[in-house]
This record gives structure tokens, sequence and C-alpha cells, in this order.
């Protein structure tokens, strides 16, 4: 990785880890194994002195997995029913084996009233603040009970970046099924060019595509690019790896690793909230 990156002196990170990620790809379901190594480097970057956000997707996967009822999930309301049985067994399995490490988790979940309300937002930085101070892990993720935002429009990629800004985290991990960013979509052109590094995210935002890398996740590399706009602009860098071997996580960190950099570009008039306002009518 180049040497202009350096992240041995982050404070405070957000990891993103997708649906794709915590389950057998061949059967669908719960990958304990993985979920375990994921909490192992979560718990190792806290045991180094850093601040840890998880922002977990999956509800729905889980709760596809737990549900003997039949073939559902066709709908919103049948989509939001296997998220509330997904959103309890996954914080169970998380809070479980977080134990295991003597580590303690709390459960976060989210809106976009959440962000958008004055009120509901500063509830929010103040309960994770206090989660922080207690040394707990925060396990953020979209409220599908009641909301319908990542349903339609993003594996949770823009929450992360929400995250980030509303916990002033100095580094947003984006893990997905793809190594990062490339010029064009790599499984359907063999000519895809590889893009390390980004200094400037408005340069990049038109090579996004909106399509998944299966039909598990909800989200593609559109919503990556614009959680990587929110992400930089409110001060954090961000980092799209491959979530195929989960220790590319302390990899990050020590400097060693294949993924596209998205450096920090701080702008105090970057209005998040009215961004998110405009972008997303739902």
């Amino acid at each position: 990785m180049s040497d202009k990156i350096n992240f041995k002196n982050k404070k405070r990170v957000v990891i993103k880890i997708g649906s794709n990620s915590l389950l057998h790809k061949s059967t669908g379901k719960v990958d304990y194994q993985r979920i375990e190594k994921l909490i192992r480097e979560i718990v190792n970057l806290k045991n180094g002195g850093l601040d840890v956000c998880l922002v977990s997707s999956g509800a729905i996967a889980v709760g596809r997995d737990s549900f003997a009822g039949g073939n559902i999930g066709t709908t919103n309301s049948e989509l939001q029913a296997l998220a509330s049985i997904g959103q309890a067994r996954l914080a169970s399995i998380y809070q479980n084996i977080f134990r295991e490490y003597n580590q303690e988790a709390g459960q976060v979940l989210m809106t976009k009233n959440t962000i958008t309300d004055n009120v509901s937002r500063k509830n929010a930085q103040n309960t994770l603040e206090k989660l922080f101070e207690m040394d707990v892990v925060p396990i953020v993720n979209e409220n599908d009970t009641i909301s319908t935002f990542e349903i339609q429009f993003g594996d949770n990629d823009t929450l992360s970046a929400l995250v980030a800004y509303l916990i002033k985290a100095d580094l947003l991990i984006l893990l997905s099924d793809i190594d990062g960013l490339y010029t064009a979509n790599p499984r359907t052109h063999e000519d895809a060019e590889f893009v390390p590094f980004v200094d400037d995210i408005d340069s990049v935002m038109d090579m996004g595509s909106s399509h998944a890398g299966s039909d598990v996740g909800t989200g593609g590399m559109s919503t990556k690019l614009v959680a990587g706009k929110i992400a930089t602009l409110s001060g954090a860098d961000m980092v799209i790896a491959n979530s195929k071997d989960l220790s590319i996580i302390h990899k990050i960190i020590d400097g060693d690793f294949k993924g596209t950099v998205f450096k920090s570009c701080y702008d105090e008039f970057f209005d998040v909230l009215g961004y998110i306002e405009d972008n997303y009518n739902y």
C-alpha cells in the first residue's frame, strides 16, 4: 500500500460488514467461524487502544435462515418480519461470542429519523459515546422492522458513513465481496483496472455500479461511493476491501493490504443532513 497512507494514528474506526460475509455461500446459513474471526479482529483492535463500532447487515438473511415457514421475503412487510426475527438472533450471536473474549457489545438500531431529527441524532450520539466510555462495542444496524431504507437503498453502506459522521470517526472500513473500486465492473469487464487510491471523491462518483454482488446483500458500488462522499467530507478516511479473509482488518491498520483508500478531504461546509435529504426520499 502507498506510503501516503498511515492508519497507525487512528483513534476511532467504524467497520461495516455485509450480509454476504456472515453466511455460508452454499447454504445461506450463518457462518459462525467467520463471525468469530470478525469479533476476534475487533477485540484485538480494542485491546490496541482503538474505539471500534461495528455496523452489521444480516438481520433479514439470518431471519430467513431461522424461519421455517416457507419461501417468504418478496414484500417489504415480509422482509421486515424476517428482520424482526433475525435481528434478535444476530444480536444474541454477537453478544455471546464477544463475551467469550471478555468484551461486551451493545445493539443500536437506527432509522433515517435518527439522523435527520435533531433530538434523536443527539440522543444517538450520547448513547454511542457512553458505550465507548463503558468500553462496549456498539453494533449498529438499520431498524428494518420499521424502516425500509436498507431494504431499498443499500446494504448499510450509507448508514455506516452516517455513523462515522455521528461519532467523529477517523476511519471507515467497508468490507465487501470485491477488492475495492475498479474503473468498470470486473465481473463483466476484463479490462477493468483497480483503483488503489482516491483523493477526490467527486472524480469517481460515476464509476459506481448499482448492482450488488449477490441476492443476499442489497448494496452495490454506488452506495459505497455515496458512503465515501459522506465519510471523507466529514473527516474520515475510508477503505473498501475484500472480506474473504477477515485478517484484512488488522492488515488495513498495519498498512499492508489490497483495497481502495479514499482520503479524507474534510469540508466544513458540507451539509451531511442536506445531502441525505436531497438524495434519499424515503
